[in-house]
C-alpha cells in the first residue's frame, strides 16, 4: 500500500498558521506594532484603511533591518528573539515564536520597506500570499515601514466572516490602546481613513491614560502602588461611583504584556466587594512586573492569557493593594487606630478642668398635666380672641361628648359612589385574572387551560415593537428636562453616539450638543426615566462594540433592541395587577408576540389536557 502521511508544502502551512495568528484585520495590527516596539522605536504611526481589510501599515523609527533579515523575516519560525529552548523562559520581547510576518505574508499583499542608520540606502520586498515578487534597494528613512493590504484576498471565506467595519474598527481600536497603554515612554498615532484618531505623546502612565479615555478619566484615578520580592504592582482603578455596567475599561499588564485573566480580574471585584452598585464592574488600568521564569507565556496562540506560577500568591497581593489603596485615599471606610492631630483638643481648652455634666431632674414634673393645662389656658386665650367671629362656630360650644356624637353624623361625600367605580365583577374577573409567580412569570388563563409568561422577554418584545415604529414612523414623543443632563464619554464613544443621533432623536431623545468628550441632553423619550439614561446609552455603545450588529441587521434594529433591553422589566421585579394585565394586552398586540427581539420564547402554554395527565 502506498505511503498516504506527505510533508504539507510551506504556503500551505503558513496559511493554516495564519487561522491562529491572524483572526481579523486587529490580528495584524497586534502583531506590527508589537514588531516596532521590539525594534526599539520611539514614533509608531499606524495608518488604517476600511478597518484594516484594505490596508493596514505601521511606520516606526526603530532599529530596522538588513536586506537578509528583511528577506528572512518572512521565513517559518525565524526569529531574532530567541536563540534555546531556556530563552522561552525569560522573555523582555514582544514577539518570539517567528509565525506572525510569514502567517500575514501567506494571506495578503505586503510591501515592506527597511534601512538601518548605519546604511545608506534601505530594501523594498513585496509578497502576494507567501511568493516574492519583487525585492530591490529604495531610499527610505531609517526604521520600518510594513504595509498589509488586501487581506484574506485569498481566502474569501476567511474575507466573509469578517464583521461590519464599527465592529472590525472596534477591535482594531482596542489592540492600539492596548499596546499603547503598555509604553507610555512611546509615541503613538493612529489614522483612519485619512483622518487622525489618536495622537498620544510621550508621557507617563496617568496621562497616557487621560490621553485614550478622555480628560474626565483624571478625576476617577484611584493610584495603586506596591512592591514585594514576588511582584511590584503599579497603576491606577477606577473609582466606584463611576463603575460601568460593561467590562471596557479593564486592563491587566504583565511585564509590559497585554493579559487576560478571570482569576486576577476577581481579585480586583472582591476588593470592590461592597462599594459598588449592582450589575457595575469597576475599572483599572495595573501593572504587574514579575520574573519572567515565574510565568509561561506560551500557551495561546494570541499571547493574551499566560500561565503564573504562583497565582494564589498574587491573588492575595493584588487583592491587598488594591484595597489599601481604596482605604488610603478615603473611598473605602477603615478602621485606623492611629493617634490622629485633627481630634486633639482645641488650644485654647488645653487648660481647662474637666468637669463630669450634672443632669438634673424635675422629679415633680408631669407631661400630662403640663399638657391639660396648657390646652385648657389655650382655649380660653382662643374664645377671647376670636370673640368677633365665634358665631361662624355656633353650635361647637359644648362639651366634649356632644362633639363627638355630632361628628358621628357626618356622611362623607361620594364614599359610595367611588367603592362602586372600581367594584368588579366576579365572573369576569375570574376569567381574565394574572398572577405573578417568583416576580418572574405572569400567570393567566385562557380558554383551553393555562399561559406563562416570561415577563421580561415580553416586555422587550413590547418595547422593541414601539422603539422600532417610532424610528421608522419617525413620530415619538419626547420629554423636555428641567435641566440639560450632561453626560461624559470618551472619543470612540461620542463618535458611536453622534453617528446614531438621528436614530435616537427619532426615539424621543433630544440633544443640545456632541462634543469630543461630553454629550448634553434636553428631551427624553416618554417612558424612559431620567436616571435611566446613561444606562441605556452605555448599553448601546456595548453593544455596537462587542458584535452586536452584524452585517445582516440594521442600526436601526439594533438601537430599538439595545433600548428595549435596557427598560425591560427585570426579572425579580414585582408589578402590580393592572400592569400584568396591561403587560399581557400589550404582548398580544404585537406582531410577533412568541419571541423576544432575540428570539427567545417569551410564553408558553399548558392547556387542561397535559395538567390532567399531571394527576393520573
Amino acid at each position: 500500500m502506498a505511503d498516504i502521511i506527505q510533508l504539507l508544502p510551506d504556503h500551505v502551512a503558513n496559511q493554516i498558521a495564519a487561522g491562529e495568528v491572524v483572526q481579523r484585520p486587529a490580528s495584524v495590527v497586534k502583531e506590527l506594532l508589537e514588531n516596532a516596539i521590539d525594534a526599539g522605536a520611539n514614533n509608531i504611526k499606524l495608518i488604517i484603511k476600511d478597518a484594516g481589510k484594505t490596508l493596514v501599515q505601521v511606520i516606526d523609527d526603530g532599529k530596522g533591518m538588513s536586506t537578509t533579515d528583511a528577506r528572512l523575516s518572512f521565513e517559518r519560525h525565524a526569529t531574532s528573539k530567541i536563540r534555546t529552548a531556556d530563552d522561552l523562559f525569560k522573555l523582555h520581547t514582544k514577539g518570539f515564536r517567528g509565525e506572525a510576518l510569514a502567517s500575514i505574508a501567506a494571506i495578503a499583499h505586503v510591501e515592506l520597506k527597511t534601512k538601518q542608520e548605519q546604511d545608506e540606502v534601505g530594501t523594498n520586498i513585496e509578497i502576494e500570499g507567501s511568493i516574492v515578487v519583487d525585492q530591490e534597494v529604495v531610499v527610505t528613512p531609517k526604521g520600518t515601514s510594513i504595509a498589509v493590504k488586501n487581506l484574506f484576498f485569498n481566502i474569501p471565506a476567511r474575507r466573509n466572516f469578517l464583521k461590519s467595519d464599527a465592529v472590525e474598527l472596534r477591535h482594531i481600536i482596542d489592540e492600539f490602546q492596548r499596546v499603547a497603554l503598555a509604553h507610555p515612554d512611546i509615541q503613538f498615532s493612529l489614522y483612519n481613513n485619512g483622518s487622525e484618531t489618536f495622537n498620544l505623546p510621550v508621557s507617563n502612565y496617568r496621562q497616557r491614560i487621560v490621553n485614550i479615555f478622555g480628560n474626565k478619566t483624571n478625576e476617577k484615578l484611584v493610584p495603586v502602588e506596591e512592591e514585594t520580592e514576588v511582584l511590584k504592582i503599579s497603576g491606577f482603578v477606577g473609582k466606584p461611583e463611576f463603575a460601568k455596567r460593561t467590562r471596557g475599561e479593564q486592563y491587566f499588564f504583565v511585564n509590559n504584556r497585554f493579559i487576560k485573566s478571570a482569576y486576577l480580574n476577581h481579585a480586583i471585584a472582591s476588593a470592590f466587594d461592597g462599594l459598588l452598585k449592582s450589575g457595575t464592574h469597576a475599572s483599572y488600568f495595573l501593572n504587574l512586573e514579575v520574573d519572567p521564569q515565574t510565568i509561561d507565556i506560551n500557551i495561546h496562540p494570541t499571547k493574551t492569557e499566560i500561565k503564573f506560577d504562583d497565582e494564589h500568591t498574587l491573588y492575595a497581593l493584588l487583592r491587598s493593594a488594591v484595597k489599601h489603596s481604596l482605604g488610603q485615599f478615603n473611598i473605602a471606610p477603615v478602621l485606623d487606630f492611629e493617634r490622629d492631630n485633627t481630634l486633639d483638643t482645641p488650644y485654647k481648652y488645653n487648660q481647662g478642668v474637666v468637669a463630669v455634666p450634672k443632669v438634673e431632674v424635675d422629679k415633680e414634673f408631669n407631661p400630662f398635666q403640663e399638657e391639660k393645662r396648657s390646652f385648657t389656658s389655650t382655649m380660653s386665650y382662643k374664645k377671647e380672641a376670636t370673640a368677633g367671629w365665634e358665631s361662624l362656630y355656633q353650635g361647637l360650644d359644648t362639651n366634649n361628648d356632644n362633639i363627638e356624637s355630632d361628628f358621628g353624623d357626618v356622611n362623607f361625600e361620594g364614599e359610595a359612589s367611588t367603592a362602586s367605580i372600581f367594584q368588579k365583577d366576579k365572573a369576569i374577573d375570574n376569567g381574565n385574572s394574572t398572577y405573578q409567580l417568583h416576580n418572574k412569570y405572569i400567570v393567566t388563563t385562557i380558554k383551553s387551560g393555562m399561559l406563562v409568561i416570561d415577563q421580561h422577554r415580553a416586555h422587550q418584545r413590547i418595547l422593541y415593537e414601539d422603539f422600532l415604529q417610532h424610528i421608522t414612523v419617525k413620530k415619538a414623543v419626547s420629554q423636555q428636562l428641567l435641566f440639560p443632563l450632561e453626560l461624559h464619554f470618551s472619543n470612540q464613544e461620542t463618535a458611536i453616539i453622534n453617528n446614531l443621533k438621528e436614530d435616537l432623536e427619532n426615539t424621543g431623545f433630544i440633544f443640545s450638543s456632541i462634543s469630543d468628550e461630553t454629550v448634553e441632553i434636553t428631551g427624553v423619550p416618554v417612558s424612559v426615566p431620567e436616571s435611566e439614561v446613561s444606562i441605556i446609552l452605555e448599553q448601546l455603545i456595548s453593544d455596537i462594540e462587542n458584535e452586536v450588529p452584524d452585517s445582516h441587521f440594521s442600526i436601526t434594529d439594533l438601537l430599538a433592541k439595545s433600548m428595549a433591553k435596557s427598560l425591560a422589566i427585570k426579572t425579580g421585579q414585582s408589578i402590580l395587577k393592572e400592569e400584568q394585565e396591561h403587560l399581557v394586552n400589550k404582548l398580544f398586540a404585537c406582531k410577533e408576540p412568541n419571541v423576544s427581539p432575540t428570539n427567545r420564547t417569551t410564553f408558553i402554554t399548558l392547556t387542561v389536557d397535559e395538567l390532567d395527565k399531571k394527576f393520573i
